[in-house]
């Protein structure tokens, strides 16, 4: 004899706040609405004031704060003036510089190593409002794991950030710090980075995927 069965849980969140870091768009954005739907108070923050402010309102926001996460001064404000204590925080700003080594401008150079690995050393350096057992979450990829031309810098942030996500994991104890390393995400940013090609990029993992033609819904426009 089957009967059904009402199972209510407890939304995983309740009550935890979580900061996203690049909150105003793509997968920032996505975890934002996923954090409010599990209970969680969220702060955003990003580059652009309109588009934070557009997200903010998306996914009922605690608060906000425009601003560069690149920029040391502004981002050490932002953990200073926040309200303790934090339970997560995202880090899904930057995008990954593809192109010749020896063809790329120096500042080139050191925007993409700032947007990652900079960026990741000074979140760690100001998260000290996380909570014991709270976690620093940040995002890497896969596409750089094989050299190539035009890779150089992807490459090396790619094999870089899970050495540096150990050690932070080490000093920073008890916050966990963890690193996901997402392949390819279906979203505005991909979009202008791959241009023409995005449509073949798709069909590419539709065919190779096993979830096949259901595989990818794109995220929310940036």
């Amino acid at each position: 004899m089957n009967a059904a069965t009402n199972v209510s849980r407890q939304p995983e969140l309740l009550g935890q706040t979580v900061v996203v870091i690049g909150g105003s768009a793509g997968m920032g954005l996505e975890t934002a609405r996923r954090a409010n739907t599990e209970g969680a108070k969220v702060i955003l923050t990003g580059r652009d004031p309109e588009r934070l402010q557009r997200a903010a309102s998306e996914v009922g926001a605690l608060s906000t704060a425009a601003f560069d996460a690149t920029d040391p001064a502004p981002l050490e404000r932002f953990f200073r003036d926040v309200p303790a204590p934090i339970d997560h925080v995202m880090v899904a700003a930057g995008q990954p510089h593809y192109g010749r080594l020896i063809d790329m401008e120096y500042e080139q150079v050191r925007r993409a190593l700032d947007e990652h690995l900079l960026l990741m050393i000074q979140v760690a350096r100001n998260a000290r409002k996380v909570r014991p057992g709270g976690t620093l979450l940040f995002i890497g990829g896969t596409g750089g794991r094989h050299p190539g031309i035009g890779k150089g810098i992807v490459s090396t942030v790619t094999a870089a950030l899970p050495a540096l996500t150990a050690n932070l994991a080490l000093e920073l104890a008890p916050v966990r710090v963890n690193l996901i390393a997402a392949g390819f995400v279906d979203t505005p940013l991909s979009a202008s980075l791959l241009g023409d090609e995005l449509e073949n990029r798709r069909k590419q993992l539709r065919d190779t995927l096993p979830s096949g033609a259901s595989w990818g819904q794109p995220t929310s426009p940036n």
